[in-house]
C-alpha cells in the first residue's frame, strides 16, 4: 500500500515535478521505465532535489541523468510505493493512458467504422480515389465526431453508393426507400454532404458549391432535387421515338420550333443528339433568331440564358457523352466571361467566335457595336488576351450585335 505522504516527500516537490512527468510520458506511449531520463540544463535546485531524493554526491555539469529503476529500488525500499515506480506516478498524478495503445485501437475502430463502404466500393473503381480521400481525409471526422457516430452514418452512405446511379428518381423518395428517411439527404445533413461527393466521385463533376451546383451534382447521378424548376432552353434537338419528350422534340425539330425541357425531363428521358456539333448560346435571342430565320434547317442549339442550370449542364454533359462536339459563344462583357469560364471549366466546350480577334473584329467596326464596358475585369480562361483586348477597347459586344455570324454558322 502506498504511504501518500511520504511518497510525496519524496516525488512531490517543484524541483522533481520533471521526472515525474518523464516518467509519467513514457507510461504514455508504452515505454519500459528499465532506463535513464536526463534533464539537460538542469538548474540548481532541481540538481539539489536529486541529490537529496537518491543520497548522491554532486556530479560536475549542467545536465542531470536519473536512473529510473535505481528510483525504482528507492521507492520500494523506503515504502513509500511497495509495487514501485510506476503505481508512484499514478497515485501522484492519475490513471495514465496508453496513448499509443488508444491510437491503435482508435485506428481499427475508424477501419470498422468504414468496414460496410469499403465493402460496397469494392469492385468500383470509379470510386476508389474518393474512399482512400474519405478515408485519410478529415470530413468523416468532422462532421460524425467518432468511430462509434460515423459507423451507421457511413452504412447509410454505402447504401446511397450503392443505388447510385439512378434513373431519374425524387431525393426524398430516393431518400426515404434507401435509408428510411424522406429527409435524410436534404441540404445540410452531414450524410448529404459525403453523398454528394460521392455523385462528384462518379460523374466526374468538378468541385462547387450553391444550390444550383448541388441540383447539378445530383442530377448527375440521376436524382432530381427541385426537378421542374431548373429547364433549358433548345432549338433543333433530334428527337427519338424511347419516350414523350424525345418525340416532342421530333415534332417541334420538323417544325423548327424551340424547346423548353425541365431537369426531370434531361435526367428521365435521356436526352440524345447524334450529331457532330452542338452549338450552345447566353441569350435566348439567338434561339429565337434561329427560329425565325432557320427554323427546321438550324444545327442543335443549347441555351444557357445567363449562369447554367442543372438542366443545362446535364443536357451538355449528356451530348457530350454521345461524341457531340460542343460550341459556346456568351456576350463579350464581363458577366458573359464570367459565365464562359464556368461552362468550359465544368463541360469539353470549345469557344464558338469567342476569341480576342472575334471580339476585336467587332468592337473595332465604324461605328462601334455595343456599349461601354462596365464593371470589374475577369480573365477569360480559354483566353486571356481576349481580357486585355476588352480592357484595351472598352466596349461590351453582346450577342445581339452579332447575330449574323452566329446565325450563318447555325445555317451550315
Amino acid at each position: 500500500m502506498i504511504d501518500e505522504a511520504r511518497l510525496r516527500r519524496l516525488l512531490g516537490s517543484d524541483d522533481l515535478a520533471w521526472l515525474v512527468l518523464r516518467v509519467r510520458q513514457r507510461m504514455e506511449r508504452g515505454q519500459p521505465l528499465d532506463t535513464s531520463v536526463t534533464l539537460p540544463d538542469a538548474t540548481g535546485s532541481q540538481r539539489s532535489a536529486v541529490q537529496r531524493l537518491l543520497g548522491r554526491r554532486p556530479v560536475p555539469g549542467r545536465a542531470l541523468t536519473v536512473s529510473l529503476p535505481a528510483l525504482d529500488r528507492l521507492l520500494r525500499d523506503s515504502g513509500a510505493s511497495p509495487a514501485g515506480l510506476e503505481a508512484a506516478v499514478i497515485a501522484l498524478t492519475g490513471e495514465v493512458i496508453d496513448r499509443e495503445l488508444v491510437a491503435a485501437e482508435q485506428v481499427q475502430a475508424w477501419r470498422l467504422a468504414f468496414a460496410a463502404l469499403r465493402e460496397t466500393v469494392e469492385g468500383r473503381p470509379e470510386l476508389a480515389d474518393w474512399l482512400i480521400e474519405l478515408e485519410r481525409g478529415g470530413l468523416v471526422r468532422r462532421l460524425m465526431g467518432t468511430p462509434t457516430a460515423a459507423r451507421p452514418a457511413l452504412g447509410e452512405l454505402a447504401a446511397v453508393v450503392r443505388e447510385l446511379p439512378t434513373g431519374g428518381e425524387l431525393l426524398g423518395r430516393f431518400a426515404a426507400r434507401v435509408i428510411g428517411r424522406a429527409h435524410a439527404l436534404d441540404d445540410r445533413q452531414p450524410l448529404a454532404t459525403l453523398a454528394l461527393n460521392a455523385a462528384r466521385a462518379l460523374s466526374g463533376i468538378a468541385p462547387g458549391s450553391g444550390a444550383e451546383w448541388r441540383r447539378e451534382a445530383w442530377a448527375s447521378v440521376g436524382i432530381l432535387r427541385d426537378e421542374l424548376s431548373a429547364t433549358v432552353l433548345t432549338l433543333g434537338l433530334p428527337g427519338n421515338s424511347a419516350s414523350a419528350t424525345g418525340r416532342a422534340l421530333g415534332a417541334l425539330r420538323e417544325d423548327g420550333q424551340p424547346a423548353v425541357l425541365t431537369l426531370r425531363q434531361v435526367v428521365r428521358d435521356e436526352i440524345r443528339a447524334q450529331a457532330p456539333y452542338v452549338f450552345v448560346c447566353e441569350n435566348p435571342i439567338v434561339v429565337s433568331s434561329a427560329a425565325d430565320r432557320l427554323g427546321a434547317e438550324s444545327a442543335p442549339l443549347v441555351c444557357s440564358n445567363g449562369q447554367p442550370s442543372a438542366a443545362v449542364m446535364h443536357l451538355l454533359r449528356r451530348l457530350a457523352a454521345d461524341g457531340a462536339q460542343l460550341v459556346y459563344h456568351g456576350d463579350f462583357d464581363w458577366g458573359g466571361i464570367r459565365i464562359a469560364n464556368v461552362i468550359f471549366d465544368r463541360v469539353p466546350a470549345h469557344p464558338w467566335r469567342f476569341g480576342a480577334a472575334d471580339y476585336a473584329s467587332v468592337a473595332g467596326s465604324v461605328p462601334p457595336r455595343g456599349h461601354p464596358l462596365r464593371g470589374a475585369s475577369v480573365t477569360a480562361t480559354w483566353d486571356p488576351q481576349l481580357t486585355q483586348t476588352m480592357l484595351t477597347s472598352g466596349r461590351a459586344v453582346e450577342e445581339e450585335h452579332v447575330l449574323d455570324p452566329l446565325l450563318s454558322d447555325l445555317a451550315h
